[in-house]
């Protein structure tokens, strides 16, 4: 297996980025508006959305760092459009990404099959969940609040950032558009 990353390999791992920069503006404005009538820590349901170039750009691209890179960029994008969080996001997104980073190196990056995703998914839910709770929410109670919010946040990413990205992936690759990268030429065993 080739580590090294190609051309095509930065420009597709970079436009996911730059699409879910976007998606993280427009996510963050429905995060602090409508859904924000959904209480903590149940507005953790939705978190996963953030979590899902780093699952998403490690499934296409299959090498090491996709996931740091896809997310870590991502982030920076929305810094760069603007944040309600600020520069902050800078710093949580890399720190998200390496929890499912993490996964991936774990499984030697050789596998990527639902399985792993949704652990990567999850780990990375996790992580960003324990940067909330220290950085957002830190006078906030461990049974009430804390550990819920951490277990919410990591459904959420399983499924959210964990299957959804399984699933995105799988509709790229019918399409054709994958077929560059192994995502696209092992179509059955995404």
């Amino acid at each position: 297996m080739n580590n090294r990353w190609r051309t095509i390999d930065i420009v597709i791992a970079s436009i996911v980025a730059v699409a879910f920069g976007v998606i993280f503006w427009a996510w963050g404005l429905l995060y602090n508006g409508p859904a924000d009538a959904i209480p903590l820590p149940g507005r953790a349901l939705l978190y996963g959305v953030w979590l899902v170039p780093a699952v998403l750009g490690a499934l296409i691209v299959r090498k090491p760092g996709a996931a740091f890179y896809t997310l870590s960029l991502a982030a920076l994008v929305s810094v760069a459009i603007g944040t309600s969080w600020g520069w902050t996001i800078a710093v949580q997104g890399p720190l998200e990404a390496l929890g499912a980073e993490l996964i991936f190196a774990i499984f030697a990056y050789r596998v990527y099959r639902l399985p792993v995703a949704l652990l990567a998914g999850a780990t990375a839910g996790i992580v960003a969940a324990i940067y909330d709770v220290f950085v957002w929410y830190p006078d906030t109670a461990w049974g009430s609040f804390r550990i819920p919010y951490v277990l919410l946040t990591a459904a959420s990413a399983l499924i959210i950032a964990g299957l959804g990205s399984v699933l995105l992936t799988r509709a790229l690759a019918q399409t054709g558009v994958l077929d560059r990268f192994p995502a696209g030429r092992s179509r059955a065993l995404v």
